[in-house]
């Protein structure tokens, strides 16, 4: 081996690691300015309708479960919302999804690979804010939605086109400042 050949090698960890602390710092620079979205995993259903599905229903909760057909000419803007009893996010998103069901926004569950007793259980014991529940036992459907973790919630307008994607739970910030003005600007 030629002797420059021995010092790029020498040389190569010290360029991977400069590339990494650039990418490191360009990270810290977009947070700092509000560039960049930890959480900005883009979703592709923004902007088209849902993918095909049907939800069978939720035992035990005497709730109908639904299809992508359902999801089309709503009478307003809805929110459909992926959880699981087994979620402890879900646990803190819970109360905001009541108020709204409280206020009249439709709410639309899809229980995902849950445990039927479990999640009639959470519900008895939070509240029900679901108008419709489905059954994502295989997960099928989540994926479909492109869900990488619950909670995660939807809100379509009136045609049944995404026009929002929250991952991670509704706190009351994002109640708030993002969910009501979405409503009434699709209203």
């Amino acid at each position: 081996m030629p002797l420059t050949s021995r010092r790029m090698l020498m040389l190569a960890p010290l360029g991977i690691a400069v590339a990494g602390g650039a990418g490191f710092y360009a990270m810290l620079r977009g947070l700092g300015t509000g560039s960049y979205d930890p959480r900005g995993v883009p979703s592709v259903l923004v902007g088209r309708a849902a993918p095909p599905f049907a939800l069978p229903p939720l035992e035990a909760t005497g709730l109908p479960g639904f299809t992508d057909a359902e999801l089309r000419d709503l009478p307003a803007p809805m929110l459909v919302n992926f959880w699981a009893s087994w979620c402890v996010p879900c646990i803190i998103e819970h109360p905001q999804l009541m108020r709204l069901a409280r206020e009249g926004v439709a709410v639309w569950g899809v229980n995902y690979k849950d445990k039927p007793a479990d999640a009639a259980q959470f519900l008895t014991r939070h509240g029900n804010p679901f108008q419709r529940l489905g059954a994502d036992q295989p997960g099928r459907v989540a994926i479909d939605w492109g869900v990488y973790g619950v909670p995660e919630t939807y809100l379509l307008d009136r045609k049944g086109i995404v026009r929002w994607r929250w991952p991670g739970p509704v706190t009351p910030e994002v109640l708030e400042q993002d969910i009501r003005p979405l409503l009434r600007r699709h209203a």
